[in-house]
């Protein structure tokens, strides 16, 4: 059973790990304190992104035990011919809910990237009206200058959590580690390479804010409104790619389309 046919484990985990750092808890929550007017609070990037990536690591160490132990047992099980099917399945139900998954237009505004106490709209800079939710408060909360490090690594591993029902990429990733054969040691340092890729992208966005401040300021402002715009879609793309993957695996086991005509 081979849930990505052709493709070498370590390419696979890092295409999954930058498929992940695209995600609201990965890269739209930090964006928040790198387009907050003023200097950036480096340290409170930091302490988010590792808070966010630890919490990934040993959720995904204690699913590995787990899958480890179930891994001979779930593998000859999906490699069944009922098994494939089911895998198949499951990829095209993945592929028609990205589909489905609504792009909210009517919820186009998005959440201020400045806060009342931080109030700095400057000249020619889109500021709208946050907009009433989870977000405004985990953003609020970071950028509180009242708000420790235990408040910062809250906010992380409460994005954490609510992004567990929809870490797709992680799962898969996790199960090609449970099925690859390699010590259990291997498979949590590569769940740990994996956090480091997945927060990659706001550490290089942290490194370029603060060597060339003013250059990417406006970009940073733009990349961030046009996440908060197109987070469903971004949620349909993820899901799509995972059950496409999923499904090419099943159909390569059964031997192709030629088999399933």
């Amino acid at each position: 059973m081979d849930l990505l046919p052709g493709v070498p484990l370590p390419l696979a985990l890092l295409v999954l790990a930058l498929i992940d750092s695209l995600s609201i808890g990965t890269l739209l929550i930090p964006l928040f304190l790198l387009v907050a007017p003023g200097r950036v609070r480096a340290s409170r990037v930091l302490v988010y992104l590792a808070t966010i990536a630890a919490f990934y690591c040993a959720v995904g160490a204690l699913v590995l035990v787990g899958a480890v132990n179930l891994a001979e047992v779930a593998q000859e099980a999906l490699a069944s011919p009922a098994g494939q099917w089911a895998r198949l399945i499951l990829g095209a139900a993945l592929v028609i809910v990205a589909f489905a998954i609504p792009s909210k237009r009517d919820a186009r505004a998005p959440v201020a990237v400045a806060t009342a106490t931080t109030g700095d709209a400057r000249s020619g800079v889109d500021d709208p009206a946050p907009a009433p939710g989870r977000l405004t408060r985990w953003r609020d909360r970071l950028l509180d200058p009242s708000t420790r490090r235990i408040g910062i690594m809250a906010v992380a591993v409460a994005a954490g959590v609510i992004e567990v029902a929809t870490m797709l990429p992680y799962l898969l990733a996790i199960s090609l580690l449970a099925s690859s054969g390699i010590p259990v040691i291997s498979q949590v340092t590569a769940l740990v390479g994996y956090g480091v890729v997945m927060i990659l992208p706001a550490l290089i966005l942290l490194l370029v804010r603060m060597l060339a401040h003013r250059a990417v300021e406006r970009p940073l402002q733009r990349l961030t409104a046009w996440l908060q715009r197109t987070a469903a879609e971004n949620t349909a793309w993820i899901v799509g790619i995972v059950g496409f993957l999923v499904a090419r695996g099943a159909i390569s086991d059964l031997g192709g389309f030629g088999l399933l005509g």
